[in-house]
């Protein structure tokens, strides 16, 4: 009796997962149209977040404009225009101008005023403006 629960227990614990980091299933860019302040990224979810001073705009047409600001940097602002798309329910966005090299972002938490992305190596940490 005993060696039929245990056998069963690998199967519990992959059904017993917490689904919170389930995500946000996208169905379209109208969904994350308009201006975003990322104000911070980190490793984990739960992990020490990094302050940024970031804007993204996501565009019309599939253009992600980054807006960048350093106070104490040489260029003060820099501004990059990236591509992106919805598919599957998550934002595919070019990881550097120029280059077809692109990377998927989970959506894991959205609400009306802020949204949590979980891309390649970091948690992103939005609000709406």
């Amino acid at each position: 009796m005993i060696k039929k629960y245990v056998k069963l227990l690998p199967l519990m614990a992959i059904f017993s997962i917490p689904l919170a980091n389930a995500g946000v299933a996208l169905k379209d860019d109208a969904e994350i149209a308009g201006k975003w302040k990322l104000y911070a990224e980190a490793a984990k979810l739960d992990g020490e977040k990094k302050s940024l001073i970031v804007e993204w705009e996501f565009k019309p047409g599939g253009v992600l404009q980054t807006t960048g600001t350093d106070p104490g940097g040489r260029t003060k602002e820099m501004v990059i225009d990236l591509k992106y798309s919805v598919e599957n329910g998550d934002i595919k966005k070019q990881t550097s101008p120029g280059r077809e090299k692109y990377e998927t972002c989970k959506v894991v938490e959205k609400d009306n005023s802020g949204m949590v992305l979980k891309c390649m190596y970091l948690y992103y940490f939005l609000t709406k403006l």
